[in-house]
């Protein structure tokens, strides 16, 4: 099911199995997308990197994400773009921006213990109803109900996480980090350029992170930084001195130095090695891909 706004508006609700799993791979400028998986496993490749999703488990992805499709089980999807719901904008509401979504190196995951199941498959059931409705309140009531799926998902991540000792104005600095290393590790490599931005100490981000997770900022820029070279030296055809440049080395030395020290091969090493042992994807039919 898809809703299409007067003003480019765009939100995708569907149940995903193998018949229609180049939904999965479809690319939606500006697009957003949540894959909850409800049986069997679905395999995948995410910039390269094989991703398991297991039942009741939800993937978070945006449109910067390259995705394989290796194995389907059932999944139920939810896509939207930026028209529709501007999570940057509405960071108030559902304070999902630089971790379920732009989160710099990590590809977020959540999973819905089995006492809060019920509620969710309630919210898809309702969210699929108003995707039928076609009056002026509907795109009002899609965004609402986008933005409880959103929250609750937040609940989930901030649960598993152990994060509710941290303070809500701690997380939402870790938040604000790691979407501005999502925007600037181009051209921003050191933690100190971005505790100017946030009105930090290096030494404060550090003490946040340290509470956060075991990533400390650099190496939160280092892995970015890294997955934006994987992705380049896979999917394209650029030279590895013009992906240095890209990536805001000043060489191509520095950046073969740094890509050795943290992959653990060479750029054109790793080039060569991860188009031959790449697995082989789910043969799914082609269509129209909405």
């Amino acid at each position: 099911m898809v809703f299409s706004g007067a003003t480019q508006e765009y939100l995708l609700l569907e149940t995903v199995a193998a018949h229609n799993a180049h939904l999965l791979t479809d690319r939606v400028p500006d697009g957003l997308t949540l894959l909850w998986n409800t049986a069997g496993t679905t395999r995948l490749l995410v910039d390269d990197v094989p991703c398991a999703v297991q039942e009741h488990q939800i993937l978070f992805l945006t449109e910067l994400h390259r995705v394989e499709v290796l194995e389907v089980g059932v999944a139920r999807l939810v896509r939207f773009n930026r028209a529709f719901y501007c999570i940057i904008d509405h960071d108030s509401e559902v304070s999902c921006k630089g971790i379920l979504f732009f989160g710099a190196s990590e590809v977020p995951m959540v999973e819905i213990p089995a006492a809060e199941v019920e509620k969710f498959d309630i919210l898809w059931q309702m969210f699929s109803m108003e995707m039928q409705s076609h009056d002026q309140l509907q795109i009002e009531m899609l965004q609402m109900m986008l933005k409880r799926l959103l929250i609750l998902c937040m609940r989930l991540y901030r649960d598993e996480r152990h994060l509710k000792a941290l303070k809500t104005n701690q997380l939402d600095l870790v938040r604000e980090f790691n979407f501005l290393v999502e925007k600037h590790f181009k051209t921003q490599h050191n933690v100190a350029d971005y505790a100017d931005m946030l009105y930090k100490s290096p030494k404060t981000l550090a003490n946040y992170f340290a509470r956060y997770n075991q990533q400390t900022p650099l190496q939160i820029i280092q892995n970015r930084i890294l997955l934006e070279a994987r992705r380049l030296l896979h999917y394209t055809e650029q030279p590895v001195k013009e992906i240095a440049y890209e990536l805001g080395f000043e060489d191509i030395q520095s950046f073969s130095r740094f890509f050795r020290n943290k992959a653990g091969h060479s750029p054109s090493d790793y080039r060569e090695q991860s188009r031959l042992s790449a697995p082989g994807k789910i043969d799914y039919p082609t269509g129209n891909q909405a």
